[in-house]
């Protein structure tokens, strides 16, 4: 017989803290807790299991689970000396959901169960209070009529205010026994009115109408919502909780309370928490009553603390507080009640901190003994490590949502909103805080982004072109906001009713995709010593290597000051875009006279040079792989009559020839065209003229510094041999011509960029001509999957929603798919040239779960955008302890 039930507390406890997975987190660790002596009320926990046999037979129980909870409530009777469903002495018990990770407020929870109007007298006879007993009541029939019975719960709370209003009294404390009678009745008659049914009276009925409820809470919006964001999988179900009740509405020896053993908030070594006398656990968080601090020490003028007005309770917290962070070695998150001055503990968990406090509790403790250095290394979320490196709105601050997006780049900036790259850089050279907002960007638009605060689009994903390259720049960007409208033409978007015009400010969350109205109030990172001290441990332990995506010397400068090892990618194309040389590369794409062509490649090296001569500078000592050009030349024609005109004049052309010549190499799929090497194959001036200024540029670096730089020179798109052996063999007679003319000599790598699943699959015969491999995971999960990043977040949610992906393989790696083809380039890359260094710069290189698949499979590096390489040298640490632990275990 499958066991479904578990019992804690009065000396039987069944389950245990390592039982999370089947018990939840709040079942294993109530038997945890009663087990090590604390006072626990008795109660039973219905595992997990039931709650995935519940969805998977049509809601339906298996069945033989009522004996079991009916024998687990006659072991609560027996622990009691009460009876459920007595007239005389009731045992009344409470019912709460459990996953096995902890999701606030997203499930739903059932108080004072077992009350009717039988019951109530007997409580109010057994307890000496009859107030308390239809307080319990009255609180019993709204929550189960809300949670239970779908009866909408504001429906109950203006019958109460309503009520309060007639009393003329403010706190329900103030309410009398006969007062509370009347608003029983009350509520009665709002649920009979809402759903033609009586309020259920037998405690049985009450008993698995609130069993269900919770179950069936598992699969409400907002917890469906959560585990989205969180990604936690529906199959994983939650337990159900029944425990007998204690009381802290039963006078002012009475209380209830929330608190933590250190601030979640600093991570500071200090009691933290709130309670309330005479109330129950939701009032606390209802904000009905004003709760009061746990301490002296936080208390101000006029509060009333634990400490002062509960002494034998506050004390006998002191001693749970420190025997509860010793034995599950983490700062707990408590609930508990006190019931004439008897502490009972309702629960414990790890609590929920911000990175801050994570980052300073795991290395307090570390250096306090709890836990070793590899604990503290395992204890921050990677993730969180954003919230470190870019402002935070102040928590404080007063804000009008206006629209939710994509948290596409995390920090938060406000600005005025610019609807054009070039009026962007206007204002911002102005000393103007802009926000680009944008329908979609594409290259055209760095130097806008660039001069930006942050950026919006309506369009676009996690990795769409503005993600990609904000984060990068470590701007603020929230993408695919899909109720942004914008109209160019009188330069105003409206976003559900509001109409914010061109100079309006409007407010950046990129951490959470919100977009708030005006100016709100941001505060600045601080990078602690903690931070330092964790992420020095974290590169004592790491085999990755963590290099950074950067092209401008911002980027470098923030990614040195970040630990980056190098750059993994440097965009070329991106530095053509600036004001004072696309002019030059339209005349270069368009001239059909060699000479005119040759002047505009002649002036575009110079620049090349100068931008690789300050990254080399930055970095040097350090490698830099510099990808020549990969996107199709028509993304840098001309098409605005300004444009077209000044590029006519330049040439000495009619504005009808310009236009004819940008007609004729318009492609209808050019993320699929005349890009990356081909490029460079049918135009090998193009490709000469950026390897020459890299290796220019390399060897002035490297007179000027003493410092030898190896330059990395990376071909796209590559999907033959024949390819790269081609465009390597031109490579490298440009670079021999160069250091002939220099008299120079100069180590350098030639490689290649794995973005194509062909080139997967003939990695073996690609790596006879490579130095290198960098997996270029952004082009290969489009290509793999056929889907067009920028498009796709129009139905991806659906898809991760409805389980026909696990998530989006944008932002995390998919395993199975892209996953096979990069191990398969490993692999036989490998194979075929044992020395052959292997990279990954595509956007998957700063996600944790990503890197700790690219350790498995032996990649020495991941290159990332600057701001997440933090985040990627912590993620790598992670992956290294989690694989030496599978090993240990194997």
């Amino acid at each position: 017989m499958t066991k479904w039930v578990y019992s804690f507390g009065n000396g039987l406890n069944e389950g245990r803290a390592e039982m999370r997975n089947l018990l939840g987190g709040k079942g294993a660790n109530l038997a945890e807790m009663a087990s090590i002596g604390l006072p626990v009320p008795p109660g039973f926990t219905i595992t997990t299991e039931v709650c995935s046999a519940f969805y998977d037979n049509g809601r339906k129980y298996p069945e033989d689970l009522r004996a079991q909870v009916d024998a687990a409530m006659q072991r609560i009777e027996g622990a009691m000396g009460l009876r459920f469903g007595d007239a005389d002495a009731p045992l009344l018990v409470s019912v709460r959901s459990g996953a096995r990770v902890s999701m606030p407020g997203m499930m739903d929870t059932v108080l004072n169960l077992g009350l009717n109007d039988e019951t109530v007298q007997g409580l109010a006879r057994s307890s000496g209070d009859e107030r308390f007993a239809w307080d319990s009541y009255r609180r019993f029939v709204q929550m189960y009529g809300s949670v239970v019975m779908g009866v909408a719960h504001h429906h109950f709370e203006d019958v109460l205010d309503q009520f309060k209003r007639t009393l003329g009294v403010i706190d329900d404390t103030a309410i009398t026994a006969a007062q509370w009678r009347e608003v029983v009745k009350a509520y009665h008659e709002i649920i009979h009115e809402h759903t033609g049914q009586e309020f259920p009276s037998d405690p049985q009925a009450q008993l698995w109408g609130a069993i269900g409820a919770v179950f069936g809470s598992w699969m409400n919006p907002r917890a469906n919502t959560y585990r989205r964001l969180h990604d936690i999988p529906a199959s994983w179900g939650t337990a159900v909780n029944v425990q007998s009740m204690v009381f802290g509405n039963m006078g002012d020896d009475c209380a209830t309370g929330v608190c933590f053993t250190r601030d979640p908030s600093t991570g500071e070594d200090v009691f933290y928490g709130e309670y309330l006398v005479n109330a129950q656990g939701e009032d606390v968080v209802a904000g009905i009553r004003t709760p009061q601090p746990m301490s002296r020490a936080r208390a101000e003028e006029g509060q009333h603390p634990m400490e002062m007005v509960l002494p034998d309770a506050y004390a006998e917290l002191l001693r749970v507080r420190a025997l509860l962070e010793r034995h599950y070695r983490d700062m707990q998150d408590i609930e508990f009640t006190v019931q004439r001055n008897v502490l009972y503990l309702l629960q414990t968990r790890n609590g929920k901190r911000t990175a801050a406090a994570a980052l300073k509790i795991a290395i307090d403790m570390a250096r306090e003994g709890l836990i070793s250095k590899e604990d503290a290394i395992c204890r921050v979320p990677a993730t969180s490590l954003d919230q470190l490196l870019h402002p935070a709105l102040d928590p404080k601050a007063d804000r009008v949502q206006l629209t939710r997006g994509l948290p596409a780049s995390p920090g938060a900036a406000s600005g005025a909103v610019v609807f054009t790259a070039e009026e962007c850089e206007a204002r911002a050279a102005r000393g103007e805080d802009v926000i680009l907002v944008r329908v979609e960007t594409s290259p055209e638009d760095v130097h806008g982004m660039h001069a930006a605060r942050g950026v919006l689009t309506a369009r676009g994903g996690m990795t769409s072109h503005a993600a990609v390259v904000a984060r990068g720049m470590g701007r603020v960007c929230v993408a695919g906001a899909g109720s942004v409208h914008i109209d160019y033409a009188t330069m105003v978007m409206t976003i559900d009713g509001h109409s914010i015009a061109e100079g309006d400010w409007i407010t950046l969350d990129g951490s959470t995709g919100a977009v708030y109205l005006g100016r709100v109030a941001t505060i600045p990172p601080i990078l602690s010593d903690d931070f330092n001290t964790l992420m020095g441990w974290a590169d004592s332990i790491r085999r990755l290597g963590v290099r950074a995506n950067a092209e401008t010397p911002d980027d470098a400068k923030t990614a040195c000051r970040f630990g980056a090892e190098g750059i993994g990618l440097a965009r070329t194309e991106h530095m053509f875009f600036g004001p004072d040389r696309i002019g030059h590369v339209r005349q270069m794409i368009i001239a059909d006279e060699e000479t005119v062509r040759q002047r505009a490649i002649n002036a575009l090296l110079v620049f090349q040079r100068d931008d690789f001569v300050s990254i080399f500078r930055i970095m040097a000592g350090l490698p830099v792989t510099v990808r020549l050009l990969d996107p199709p030349l028509h993304e840098f024609l001309p098409h605005a009559e300004a444009e077209l005109a000044e590029v006519a004049t330049a040439l000495g052309k009619t504005v009808e020839e310009i236009r004819a010549r940008c007609a004729s190499l318009a492609e209808a799929n050019p993320m699929l065209g005349h890009r990356g090497c081909r490029l460079g194959l049918t135009n090998p001036e193009i490709y000469a003229m950026q390897v020459r200024a890299i290796i220019e540029a390399a060897l002035q670096v490297s007179d000027e510094t003493g410092k030898g730089i190896v330059p990395e020179i990376m071909i796209p798109l590559v999907a033959t041999r024949a390819e790269l052996e081609v465009a390597r063999r031109a490579a490298e007679a440009e670079i021999s011509a160069v250091l002939q003319e220099r008299g120079a000599a100069l180590d350098y790598r030639i490689g290649t960029m794995i973005e194509l699943p062909r080139a997967a699959i003939q990695a073996g015969e690609i790596a006879h001509h490579a130095d290198f491999f960098s997996f270029g995971t952004n082009d290969l999960t489009q290509t793999t999957f056929g889907l067009s990043r920028d498009d796709a977040g129009s139905f991806l949610p659906f898809y991760v929603d409805h389980g026909l992906l696990p998530k989006d393989p944008f932002v995390s790696i998919d395993r199975e798919g892209v996953g096979a083809l990069v191990r398969m380039g490993v692999e036989r890359g490998r194979a075929a040239h044992p020395g052959l260094k292997l990279g990954i710069c595509g956007e998957h290189g700063g996600d944790p779960d990503s890197i700790a698949f690219f350790d498995e499979v032996g990649l020495d590096y991941v290159s990332c955008s600057p701001f997440r390489v933090p985040v990627a040298r912590l993620a790598a640490a992670q992956a290294a302890l989690a694989h030496r632990k599978e090993n240990a275990s194997a």
